[in-house]
């Protein structure tokens, strides 16, 4: 076990009073994993587009794998700072995540695409600061929660909650429903690991549904009705729900093979975005998407073992946090292709293809391999 050791030097011997222990291997593992399926399936299932848009068939999946060494050296930076000091960046940076998301509603920096303002334009860079949203909202939860959960008290409401409400406004404003959904689950997740009241929650989680359904817009309330009846709109709302599911049909046990996937020609839009999933299917068949649920449920397990070891309290919610903001994507994402969940665009972390989505995920667990360095502190001869 490597160990970081501070040592106090005695009249006679060195006297180790204590040491870090080595990151959580078994989540690297993971992600690792996950990070070369996605450039695989990005290779499969975007070069049909690729070719289309006239460029590389390869293209989607060489960005998504210079994205993912950037991402290393993020993981690879934020795992070794410690996550104590991330305390005091929590409120500058959520409120840098609220200016993006500004830029994106009310400028013309915002740019549109399949009807969703969600991506900000850079120069030649499109970023998506809706994915920064979730360490934001982590990091704040963990700074709000980590000496009680008391829920009205003005500084917390000003200092913490304010930003949260805002970055929630502006993201449903673009519209991303699924990323709102996923920062009010997170939020649930972390008040109760935090031991708030079962009360208290029900309360929210009925006013959360009650804005929710009176917010709903017209085309989201299709979107359940044709979840309910793909058949009822089979050339409009329910075709991704169709030719998705015709997929996992095609795909059987076994998979067709790596490469083989007919959907992903013409038939299944955004095959290498948020119907990455149907593709694994059918390619892979039922035990690919076996292994991608296993993976994302050790990643699951994995991070809330992180977050039970950690004695710290404000590091113990931010990695339930950031550990539940990933899996839950995932298994939206997943949900959604299989038809389980109404269709929503978000991508799946780690596999689907997104620069800005992979980075922040990767820096986001090279946060949770930091706090998953146990310090342990003895007093042993030597």
């Amino acid at each position: 076990m490597s160990a970081q050791k501070y040592n106090i030097q005695n009249s006679e011997k060195l006297i180790p009073t204590g040491y870090i222990t080595a990151p959580d291997k078994g989540l690297l593992i993971i992600v690792v994993f996950l990070s070369v399926i996605g450039i695989m399936m990005i290779l499969s299932a975007g070069a049909s587009k690729c070719i289309a848009l006239g460029t590389n068939p390869g293209s989607f999946a060489i960005k998504q794998l210079i994205w993912f060494v950037f991402g290393i050296f993020g993981m690879s930076w934020f795992a070794k700072y410690d996550y104590k000091k991330l305390r005091q960046y929590a409120v500058p940076f959520a409120w840098i995540v609220v200016f993006s998301l500004i830029l994106i509603d009310f400028t013309s920096l915002g740019v549109t695409v399949n009807g969703a303002k969600r991506w900000l334009a850079l120069g030649p860079f499109q970023l998506q600061p809706s994915e920064m949203t979730k360490p934001a909202i982590a990091l704040l939860l963990a700074c709000a929660f980590s000496k009680d959960v008391f829920l009205f008290d003005k500084v917390k409401i000003q200092k913490y909650f304010v930003p949260i409400l805002a970055m929630v406004l502006l993201t449903a404003i673009q519209p991303n429903l699924s990323m709102v959904i996923i920062m009010g689950l997170v939020s649930l997740i972390v008040y109760i690991m935090a031991g708030g009241s079962l009360r208290m929650l029900c309360t929210l989680a009925g006013m959360a549904f009650l804005v929710l359904a009176l917010k709903i817009k017209p085309y989201q309330m299709s979107r359940i009705k044709v979840w309910l009846d793909p058949e009822m709109d089979p050339y409009g709302a329910g075709y991704n729900i169709i030719q998705s599911l015709l997929a996992f049909v095609s795909g059987g046990f076994f998979g067709v093979g790596f490469g083989a996937s007919r959907q992903k020609l013409e038939w299944l839009p955004e095959a290498h975005t948020d119907f990455i999933y149907a593709v694994i299917a059918e390619e892979w068949g039922f035990l690919g998407c076996l292994a991608i649920i296993w993976l994302f449920a050790w990643f699951l397990y994995r991070g809330i073992t992180i977050a039970i070891s950690c004695k710290d309290m404000f590091g113990k919610l931010l990695a339930a946090g950031l550990t539940f903001s990933i899996a839950s994507q995932a298994f939206i994402n997943m949900s959604v292709a299989s038809s389980f969940f109404p269709a929503t665009g978000v991508p799946m972390p780690f596999i689907s293809y997104g620069g800005t989505s992979l980075f922040v995920t990767m820096c986001m667990v090279g946060i949770l391999l930091n706090i998953s360095k146990i310090r342990i502190m003895r007093n042993t001869d030597v």
